[in-house]
């Protein structure tokens, strides 16, 4: 069965970006259980500012599971990049990753590679995936202690030129023979590059790993245009039986948001 998430950032620079909750994490753990969800994902500036013990505790007390941890801190703060040509740099980039792993891992959820993937130079594509398949291998060797995968996520052309659609990102997982990576599926981003958002779902098939639910405009579900009754029909087909998390803008408001987001869950995966 496909269950329920939504975001929770508290990451200062990225208090524009596309979060139902923002801030105050323990009134938003608060807030997201009594709205009926079943996971919160959650985007930290970094792995200190995660108590563990303090968000078990939270979320158990609110009903719920984590159902991933970002990192994309690490390319906003700190313009941290797992494709970056410079090893030192890169080997930052891992470590920042790596302690965000520990913290997902312990709290039973897969850490998000989606902006510290970074982009190439113009005409040194095949010279950045290099390094981000090490990153990958390394990464993804390192959260397989915890039982979990690691999320990569392709992003659109503005915010990144190393995969754009998710039929090329897992046919290059699969030929890079990489252990332990699922793909993260993000309707926003697919709506800008996939010309059948339903068929470019099955080609990811068994790799799909977890799927941000958002329509078109990056609102909640229902705010746009997107049919969803082919994509449900696809995670379906695939037997998808992950997350369906909502990583949108709190418009009009985050409980708002939240509250569309979930009746919207409910109407399309009847």
């Amino acid at each position: 069965m496909i269950k329920t998430a939504i975001t929770s950032s508290i990451v200062p620079q990225a208090r524009q970006g596309p979060f139902v909750f923002h801030d105050d994490l323990p009134a938003s753990i608060i807030k997201i259980g009594q709205l009926g969800f079943d996971a919160i994902e959650i985007f930290p500036p970094s792995a200190n500012a995660i108590d563990v013990s303090q968000i078990q505790k939270m979320t158990a007390d609110a009903n719920l599971k984590v159902a991933a941890v970002g990192t994309g801190a690490g390319f906003v703060v700190y313009k941290l990049t797992l494709s970056d040509p410079d090893p030192a740099a890169r080997l930052r980039a891992v470590n920042f990753v790596k302690e965000i792993i520990d913290i997902a891992g312990a709290l039973g959820a897969p850490a998000i590679i989606g902006s510290m993937q970074g982009r190439h130079p113009e005409g040194q594509r095949d010279a950045s995936l290099s390094p981000l398949a090490e990153s990958l291998e390394t990464l993804g060797t390192h959260a397989r202690q915890y039982k979990v995968p690691l999320l990569y996520e392709p992003l659109n052309r503005y915010e990144t030129n190393l995969f754009n659609r998710q039929g090329e990102a897992a046919d290059w997982l699969r030929g890079q023979r990489l252990q332990n990576i699922k793909i993260l599926a993000d309707l926003f981003h697919m709506n800008i590059e996939e010309v059948d958002v339903a068929g470019a779902l099955r080609q990811v098939g068994d790799l799909l790993g977890h799927v941000h639910f958002v329509d078109s405009n990056r609102r909640a579900c229902g705010l746009g245009h997107t049919d969803f009754t082919p994509i449900v029909r696809a995670l379906h087909d695939i037997k998808y039986e992950g997350y369906a998390s909502a990583e949108c803008f709190p418009f009009p408001d985050s409980e708002s948001a939240a509250k569309q987001t979930i009746d919207a869950y409910h109407s399309v995966f009847n």
